[in-house]
Parts: C-alpha cells; structure tokens; sequence
C-alpha cells in the first residue's frame, strides 16, 4: 500500500513548486507529481523569443530570488532554468512522467492514479496543473472551410516558417508581442474585438509591475471569477507602438467569419489571408477530477479562492483569477499557495 502523504501536489510549474515551499515549511508530508520529466509547468512550451512583462525582482517564487539583474525582463529559457533550480535548491520530492489522470475517494482522503499505473494515496490533493496546457480556439463561422493555417499562439514558435505570408493574430500581451515579432518577415494584422490601449511600461523610472505591488493593485481579492478578460492594457516598453506607428503592422476589429480562402472583415471586405494565430488563452486542465463532483458542466472547477466548494480536502493553486489578477502569475503564486497551504494545515488532525 502506497503511503498516506498529508498532501499531494499535481502539477511541478510554478503555481505547484510554490505550494511545495509552504508544505515543506510547514513540516507536512507531501510529494508533487509531474507529468513531464522537468519541474518547468508548461514554460517551455511557449514561444521562443517570449520575454516577461514583469521585471526579474517581480518573477521569483517564495524562498530564492531570481538570478541576475533585477531590472531585466528574463526570457522563456531563463525562467525554465529558474524553476528547475528552485526545485532542485529546495530538494522538493518531485516524481516526474506521473501524469495524474484519476482521483478516487479513499477513506477519508484520495487515491490518484497515473498513467502509468502506479498509486498514491493522501489526505489532501492541490490541483496545480495551472490554466497554460489546454488551449483555447473560439468558433469562428466559416472556419470549416477555410484552406489556410489556424492555429493557438502556444504552437507559435519563431516568425521563420511564415515569411511573405499575410498573417492576422489575436489580441492581448503576448498576441501583440508575438504580431510585433512577425511583422519583421509578414504582413500582419492584430485581430481585435477591443482596441489595444498601449500603457507605459515604466513610470517616473519605474517599472509599472513596481506601483502595481506598492499599491496591492494585483492582490486585491475578487472572489471566484470563472475566467478573467483579456487585457485591452498592453505594458509597451516603448517597441511595440513604434512597430505600429511605423506602419509595420496594423490593428483592425475581429473579423467577421472566414472564407475558403481568407476572413470577411467588419465592412464586408473579403481579404485572402493565409494564416490567423488566436492568441485567446487557455482553459484549466482537469479532466482528472472528472467524476467527482469537482467540475461545474463546463468543465471548470467549482471553488471559492483556492478551496473546492463541492469536495472536501481538494484544493487548486495557479488558477486565472482564483483569488486576485496575479493568481496566475508567477509574482502571485508564492502568496496563493500560502493561503492553500494554511488551509491544509488547519485540517490536520
């Protein structure tokens, strides 16, 4: 019989290395299971050129800073190389290639299962697998038909493959970084159903992320909100509006449907178009609560600030808008955990 940890952690990305920190200094028994063979989250499945909209001080997880300079804004690969140390400083029991795919009531606690056979048994379980692996494409009339390339910005890797063509991406911090990166070698268009607002990204010297803390702005709690909006800010460092003043790429309302070869815009005109990136976000991966009760009809967890409302002794970590806007974040994922991990600590018996 596997042992009966105090909790277990399904997911090693931020939001779950986070959570690890808490338990581990709260001196409860814990294991952490991830499905890939790193305790990186999904980081190093997003562009490659993608750099943080927050400075490096904004980016560490509770217990280590983040190395380097703390002004600059660190890249995918640095942040990569960042959660892996983290895991690896604080020698967290990390079991990788353990995909979690059912969890099971037992005795008072849960058994979860992974896909590879094997059983773990625990008091409590966080569901910390975060909202960046499920992807998420609107319906869009027509798209059926369409003889072109869809597809979400996480299969979006380097401008390369898509030179000389005629390309329209969605909206939103990282849709606009990845149009301003495109227009070097296509003709891109930003796709948006709300104008972009582009926001200074430093203020009177300092970094708008720097007032954001200072004021709590990011920490103030709203409740369960199913799933934030996307932003209209877009924080611009000063690049990305001179892009578009220098007339390297435009920004026009959502098209209205596709065509066979192309998208009919807002005034009726047809455009042929042969690729469209939906930057539009993702959706929470839990199809292993499926079954107990966890999951409304959408397949979205049914909880109030990190704690399950309808299965007692399952909680989540890492969640878009679980508790305040940096829920999601890796600024904010050192205070949701603790706030998870104070309530697992509470039901000890």
């Amino acid at each position: 019989m596997s042992l009966r940890y105090d909790a277990l952690v399904l997911g090693a990305g931020q939001a779950g290395l986070a959570t690890a920190y808490h338990l581990q200094r709260r001196g409860l028994q814990f294991q952490v299971l991830e499905a890939g063979h790193r305790p990186v989250g999904s980081w190093p499945l997003h562009y490659r050129s993608l750099k943080l909209f927050s400075p490096a001080r904004h980016a560490a997880l509770p217990g280590l800073p983040f190395p380097g300079d703390p002004e600059r804004y660190p890249s995918r690969d640095e942040v990569v190389a960042y959660l892996n140390a983290y895991a690896a400083h604080f020698r967290f029991p990390v079991v990788t290639e353990a995909e979690a795919t059912q969890i099971l009531p037992d005795d008072g606690g849960f058994r979860v299962l992974t896909a590879d056979g094997r059983t773990f048994l625990s008091r409590t379980v966080v569901a910390a697998t975060g909202t960046f692996r499920r992807p998420f494409i609107p319906a869009v009339p027509g798209q059926e038909l369409f003889g072109g390339t869809v597809l979400h910005s996480l299969a979006y890797q380097e401008p390369s493959p898509f030179t000389g063509q005629r390309v329209l991406v969605g909206a939103g911090n990282s849709a606009v970084q990845i149009a301003v990166e495109l227009a070097q070698v296509a003709r891109v268009t930003l796709a948006v159903r709300t104008p972009v607002l582009f926001a200074p990204q430093r203020i009177l010297g300092r970094d708008i992320h720097d007032w954001i803390t200072w004021l709590r702005v990011d920490q103030l709690t709203l409740g369960h909100i199913r799933r934030l909006p996307s932003p209209r800010n877009v924080f611009d460092p000063g690049l990305y509006r001179t892009a578009f003043r220098l007339g390297q790429l435009d920004q026009r309302a959502m098209f209205l449907q596709f065509t066979a070869q192309g998208v009919v815009w807002p005034d009726g005109q047809e455009e042929a178009v042969d690729t469209v990136v939906f930057a539009t976000g993702y959706r929470a991966d839990l199809d292993f609560l499926r079954g107990t009760g966890a999951l409304d009809s959408q397949g979205e967890p049914v909880q109030r600030l990190g704690v399950s409302r309808t299965v007692p002794g399952l909680y989540f970590a890492g969640l878009s808008g679980q508790r305040a806007l940096a829920s999601a974040t890796l600024r904010g994922a050192g205070q949701e955990a603790a706030l998870v991990v104070e309530q697992i600590a509470r039901g000890q018996p």
